[in-house]
């Protein structure tokens, strides 16, 4: 293995020092070297992911390309694929110099974008939406049916705060079995809460354990005509 790449390596282990922040996993002369960077970093509304970052310097690094895997509770498979062809195609751009540090440095400052463009095609996807909201700009409405709600407090504070943080207006109904979201607001703000509804762990299963919400459709949307006034909060 190269001396860079021996290098690379004590200055990662000073660098990322704190607890569980590296793990050298293995050191070969003739596999390289293994190691797994854990960092948090902020996703959409400023909520919490932590990362595990996995690389595989092969005997050739920094003439080749690292192997890359990633691991988050937080993040879906699709997400974590996306992170890893944006490390990757990033990786390209520092071929024959040490880039590990400057691979952490950067999926930490565009994250938020990655996860963004992940979401896009959220709509497209059969499993859980049953129609997109449309891509037309304005004020809308929309009507989403929820399955089950097991850890209902969890799960309403979860609703309300992005609302809130969305500033999106509407009503939580409970109609006997039948739970309804009624939300009202800007299209973009809509679907960002969609894909949070989609993608986060907000209730939990039937052992208890934190899970994403699977069973959401949307059962109406509409755009709200201009002579109409927006609901207040």
């Amino acid at each position: 293995m190269s001396a860079l790449a021996l290098e690379e390596l004590a200055a990662l282990t000073a660098i990322y020092c704190q607890r569980d922040e590296c793990a050298v996993l293995a050191v070969s002369e003739t596999d390289g070297i293994t190691l797994r960077i854990q960092t948090s970093v902020k996703g959409l509304l400023d909520s919490d992911i932590l990362l595990k970052l996995s690389f595989h310097l092969p005997v050739s690094y920094p003439s080749t390309l690292p192997n890359i895997s990633i691991n988050s509770e937080q993040l879906t498979r699709a997400q974590c694929k996306d992170v890893k062809e944006g490390l990757l195609e990033q990786a390209k751009r520092h071929l024959s110099e040490p880039m590990v540090h400057e691979l952490v440095l950067w999926i930490q400052q565009n994250i938020k974008h990655i996860i963004g463009q992940s979401e896009t095609s959220v709509c497209n996807e059969k499993s859980t939406l049953s129609r997109c909201i449309s891509t037309e700009d304005g004020i809308w409405t929309i009507l989403l049916h929820l399955d089950h709600m097991r850890a209902k407090a969890k799960y309403v504070k979860t609703v309300e705060k992005w609302t809130s943080d969305l500033r999106l207006t509407g009503r939580l109904m409970f109609m006997g079995k039948m739970i309804l979201v009624l939300l009202q607001g800007d299209r973009t703000s809509i679907k960002e809460y969609l894909i949070l509804q989609k993608t986060s762990k907000v209730d939990v299963d039937s052992s208890g354990k934190k899970c994403k919400e699977k069973m959401i459709s949307v059962l109406c949307e509409t755009k709200v005509q201009t002579e109409h006034k927006r609901w207040r909060s």
